[in-house]
């Protein structure tokens, strides 16, 4: 939730370098920085700053200058002045207490030469000198709509004055070492440059040489994807995939629990020899569109959009162009696959094998069985959800539902995935259908599989069909001991298991 804005200006000039800034943040920081100067000279060593400020009810004005190791501070609270003398490192870099960003740019500059381990030199203005610790830098790349960055994400420990405990801080720096983003947990608290803060944005968490990105029409709006290829593919026609995601606005990559789970796996299947397309969800990322309305069928037509720029790309087969899906995208993959015959192939990842109600509930009812809840509270809320359910596909019996809980079921996309039955729609589907099963997920359950292969032999008309379990893997497709959504975020391995690129490459194989 933005809880206001900060604008900064960095320039060098010749004396040094000049940070500019203010903002107006709302509850609960209640901060209005009219005007701050921050001036370093041209090694980034400090000379001083003046911030005029209003925090809370306090309006405070300070005028901080610096010579060699000698800070001297004038300082004004609500009219009544002070002054403050601090012995200084001569390198030192001068923040501010609270909410106040910019002067971070500075930390950006200086981090983008310093080594893990590193301290460095703080002076807190008004309050005293402090040390910062620098830990571990990561590469990041951002796409935006202008240009793909290239950021340094490091994490710093920030000392405090007056025996506070530390902070963690994250800083982002671009390529130049300007700021990108200042993130601080213990605050819950993130200051991001516009382009980064952006919709359009993304991170780019695999890339490969010769990625290419594209644009997909479709109803009234476009898709916006990436195209991997095999190294070298030259100019034959290849074997073409698109990946098709689970709920929620996940992007291309659908990055879940830090795991890129498309974005490693596009990579595989590229090496594989597949020309492989995944995109950003409607209404995500570099996606047009919006998602409120939208229902699976809707998502079922914007993957009918995506394969439809495949068939008319003359590096495809279009005689060989598989789905694969994942999770609730096996539903879309079905929808799709029922009215697009230039699928050739389908693929269901983790997907439902029942109704979404039914799985719904279950989902819903193994939550509570590994609760601590009194067992009157766990069989209210079964009912409850069998009441919203009810609520939600009849359009009656809101009654003694709250508001907000109304807010949040009665939408299109719950509507349509509750009413969603894989084994009615599977009659109708043509092609030949894997189905890869991850025998630790605890979110689709096995028994999905088992009703998946049931349908799919039974379909009017016969057609290939092949299932694949997978033991030791959870629903991110990743080893697990467990399988279940409280172990996401502990996990060790955050790797795809390869068993599951290689089972897709090597069907696809059987059957073209």
């Amino acid at each position: 939730m933005q809880v206001g804005t900060e604008q900064i200006s960095l320039e060098r000039t010749s004396e040094g370098w000049a940070i500019s800034g203010r903002s107006q943040i709302g509850p609960p920081f209640d901060l209005v920085t009219r005007s701050l100067r921050v001036l370093y000279d041209q090694e980034w060593k400090p000379r001083g700053l003046a911030v005029d400020l209003t925090a809370g009810s306090q309006v405070i004005k300070m005028a901080t200058t610096v010579t060699g190791t000698t800070a001297e501070s004038q300082l004004t609270t609500n009219g009544t002045p002070s002054q403050k003398s601090d012995t200084i490192d001569e390198a030192a870099v001068l923040l501010l207490p609270g909410a106040i960003f910019a002067p971070y740019e500075a930390v950006a500059a200086r981090l983008r030469a310093a080594a893990p381990g590193a301290t460095l030199p703080v002076y807190v203005a008004s309050q005293g000198s402090v040390a910062m610790t620098v830990g571990e830098s990561v590469e990041e790349k951002i796409q935006t709509l202008g240009r793909l960055i290239t950021a340094r994400r490091t994490r710093i420990t920030l000392e405090r004055p007056g025996g506070l405990p530390p902070l963690e801080v994250e800083v982002w720096g671009d390529e130049a070492g300007r700021l990108l983003r200042v993130s601080i947990p213990a605050q819950s608290l993130d200051a991001v440059r516009d382009d980064v803060a952006s919709v359009s944005a993304r991170r780019v968490t695999v890339a490969r040489a010769g990625d290419e990105q594209v644009r997909i029409p479709a109803n009234g709006f476009s898709l916006a994807g990436t195209i991997s290829k095999p190294a070298g593919a030259g100019g034959k026609p290849l074997p073409a995939v698109v990946l098709v995601g689970g709920p929620g606005l996940t992007d291309r990559d659908e990055t879940l629990f830090g795991i890129p789970i498309f974005g490693q796996l596009a990579d595989r299947l590229a090496d594989a020899g597949y020309l492989v397309l995944r995109y950003d969800k409607r209404a995500v990322g570099q996606s047009g569109g919006r998602a409120e309305a939208a229902t699976l069928a809707d998502f079922a037509e914007d993957l009918r959009a995506t394969v439809r720029l495949l068939a008319n790309r003359k590096d495809v087969d279009r005689r060989r162009l598989a789905v694969v899906s994942h999770g609730e995208g096996g539903a879309v993959a079905l929808l799709a696959a029922d009215r697009e015959n230039r699928i050739t192939a389908l693929v269901l990842i983790a997907a439902p094998g029942m109704t979404g109600a039914d799985l719904n509930l279950a989902q819903v009812t193994r939550a509570l069985a590994q609760s601590d809840r009194p067992e009157a509270e766990k069989q209210a809320t079964i009912d409850l959800q069998k009441k919203i359910q009810s609520a939600v596909l009849t359009g009656n019996g809101w009654e003694g539902i709250s508001p907000a809980l109304r807010q949040q079921a009665d939408i299109p996309w719950f509507r349509s995935f509750l009413a969603f039955d894989p084994v009615r729609i599977m009659r109708d589907v043509e092609q030949p259908v894997l189905v890869i099963q991850p025998l630790l997920d605890a979110q689709v359950p096995p028994i999905n599989a088992d009703r998946l292969e049931a349908a799919a032999r039974a379909r009017r008309k016969p057609a290939a069909v092949e299932v694949v379990r997978l033991p030791g893997l959870n629903h991110l497709l990743v080893p697990a001991t467990t399988g279940e959504p409280a172990e996401y975020s502990v996990l060790t391995d955050r790797n795809v298991s390869p068993t599951v690129a290689a089972s897709i490459a090597n069907w696809l194989q059987t059957i073209w």
